[in-house]
């Protein structure tokens, strides 16, 4: 097994996503899958309700059931558990999670009200952006619907930004676990200096882009290949629009340079992009040394 993934489970539909998602992830990278609800400790809960173990093993009783049944309906072939975790939050709980279990992704559904196959950030979702340790992958509304894929290509948005070597390894670390391609999309033309004419651009694009598929190609075992597309447009969201998509494919982007160290904080490029991209996206948090190099 390559390690475990968490998922952050609710009894909804975005929990159903980030569960299909986890088991996708889980089954391509050969790693244990864990499924968490995260209830509310006795000291988050309202003053209204009685703090009687009754209750507190009524609540662990259902969320139990719930797991037992998510994890029934998981496709065959995943080793999987499901856990009950009381937290001040749930975003809390699952980091929590994810590190006892030594997770190198955790999972989290869309929040409710967004359109089919897109993002929309909840709390939980904003929490763990602003808070976590460990990558964090976002599972776009109705992925549960869909065919039940296995990662068939990884795409990392690569830029000139702090933070970019830790985004790279992840990116080629998950492509070589799941034995699949690595496809570069250069976010440079949105990263230069404002101002800088086109032909400088080109130029700036066209060094970075071979410099970044040297390291890539290196980082790879053999038989796996790196390529890299220039992500053209008028705006982030423009050219993120414009790129191809094969059923299952996931893309990796960086914390934002502003983040703390060893923490994830979506930027604003990110942030952009998330609204056009049909596919999950894992947000990867930079290290401490690179943040200490800032």
């Amino acid at each position: 097994m390559s390690g475990a993934i968490v998922v952050g489970y609710t009894a909804t539909d975005a929990g159903a996503d980030a569960a299909a998602l986890g088991a996708r992830l889980a089954r391509s990278l050969d790693a244990t899958l864990h499924l968490v609800i995260v209830l509310p400790s006795e000291g988050t809960r309202s003053a209204m309700v009685p703090p009687e173990r009754a209750y507190e093993e009524h609540i662990r009783a259902q969320g139990k059931k719930w797991l037992t049944d998510a994890v029934a309906a998981l496709p065959p072939g995943i080793t999987s558990s499901g856990h009950v975790r009381f937290g001040e939050s749930f975003a809390e709980g699952l980091v929590a999670a994810g590190e006892e279990f030594g997770a190198r992704l955790i999972v989290v559904g869309a929040a409710g009200g967004g359109l089919f196959g897109r993002h929309r950030l909840g709390s939980v979702a904003s929490e763990l952006l602003h808070s976590s340790t460990i990558p964090v992958a976002l599972a776009p509304a109705g992925i549960a619907q869909q065919d039940d894929h296995v990662v068939p290509r990884v795409t990392v948005a690569v830029g000139t930004r702090p933070g970019s070597e830790a985004l790279l390894d992840e990116a080629a670390a998950i492509a070589a676990d799941a034995g699949t391609d690595l496809r570069l999309v250069s976010l440079v033309p949105f990263d230069v200096p404002p101002g800088l004419d086109t032909g400088m651009i080109r130029l700036v694009t066209g060094a970075h882009g071979h410099d970044v598929l040297a390291v890539a190609a290196e980082l790879l075992p053999d038989g796996i290949r790196a390529s890299i597309e220039e992500a053209t447009g008028d705006s982030v969201e423009d050219a993120v629009a414009h790129l191809s998509w094969l059923p299952g494919e996931v893309i990796l982007v960086g914390s934002s340079r502003l983040a703390q160290p060893r923490r994830l904080f979506l930027g604003s490029t990110a942030a952009k992009m998330l609204h056009e991209l049909p596919v999950p996206m894992i947000v990867v948090p930079r290290t401490r040394a690179e943040a200490g190099a800032r």
